[in-house]
């Protein structure tokens, strides 16, 4: 008996992966292996077809033969920020989401209650005006030099991915984790690359379906001011002067 198209085009999906039955399985909450469905001895589930929509942009017409295109575009994810909030004279806030609250973020995205417990602000320069801001603080030190541990970023709302700008860093959120990146767009629309300007940590791919906000860092706050770099390459720079004057100097003699 042949098998139906969306069954070939889900074993299709899983070894573009290459995920075993059993790992294809653990991804999409399926019990034990999807070896049954493979065999069309099991239909795929709506929550199936979710996941493949979720994780891997699968368009649910073209895995039942309806379609030709087997991905949704970037701009129809949707990065928007879920919660907002406003002062009493209806300005938007910026809330500011520090290391702990960051480990709860990617599950309480929708919940007004939790972000309620968060400090916000109104920030009164024309910058931060006409559009939503967030801030978010730094933990570990993937991003250095440019971002320290324990500085904050504040970053403007994104639409879509279709918005976001290549080499721009951005605050991204999934759905287990909230990191702060260097975004780079792939050949593939379904994913994409993030870096750390720290060397020692490698690039990752991520699923543009993993994705639930995505927020443009613009500027940041910082209580790190070393003045004493400043006066330390002052110093190297009178050495310098000094010992090519000492030299020309010599030259007169």
């Amino acid at each position: 008996m042949e098998l139906s198209i969306e069954i070939r085009r889900f074993k299709e999906i899983r070894e573009e992966q290459g995920a075993t039955q059993a790992e294809f399985a653990s991804l999409l909450g399926v019990k034990t292996s999807t070896a049954d469905i493979e065999r069309g001895r099991t239909k795929l589930s709506g929550s199936v077809v979710m996941e493949l929509l979720k994780q891997f942009s699968i368009n649910p017409l073209w895995l039942f033969g309806e379609s030709n295109q087997k991905r949704l575009p970037l701009h129809r994810v949707d990065t928007m920020p879920k919660v907002i909030s406003l002062n009493s004279e209806e300005n938007e806030n910026i809330v500011m989401v520090n290391q702990k609250a960051a480990a709860g973020y990617p599950h309480n995205v929708q919940d007004v209650d939790w972000y309620r417990q968060l400090p916000a602000f109104d920030m009164p320069l024309p910058q931060f005006r006409n559009a939503t801001y967030r801030g978010f603080q730094i933990e570990g030190d993937s991003m250095l030099p440019n971002f320290r541990p324990d500085e904050w970023v504040l970053a403007k709302a994104v639409p879509s991915l279709s918005d976001a700008n290549d080499h721009r860093v951005y605050v991204v959120v999934m759905y287990d984790s909230v990191v702060v990146k260097k975004l780079h767009k792939l050949a593939d629309p379904s994913r994409i690359r993030l870096i750390s300007f720290n060397d020692e940590y490698p690039a990752f791919e991520v699923n543009v379906a993993e994705i639930q906000e995505l927020w443009q860092v613009n500027s940041k706050l910082t209580f790190n001011l070393d003045a004493n770099s400043d006066n330390g390459i002052l110093r190297e720079l009178q050495a310098s002067m000094q010992e090519l004057k000492s030299k020309i100097n010599n030259l007169n003699k």
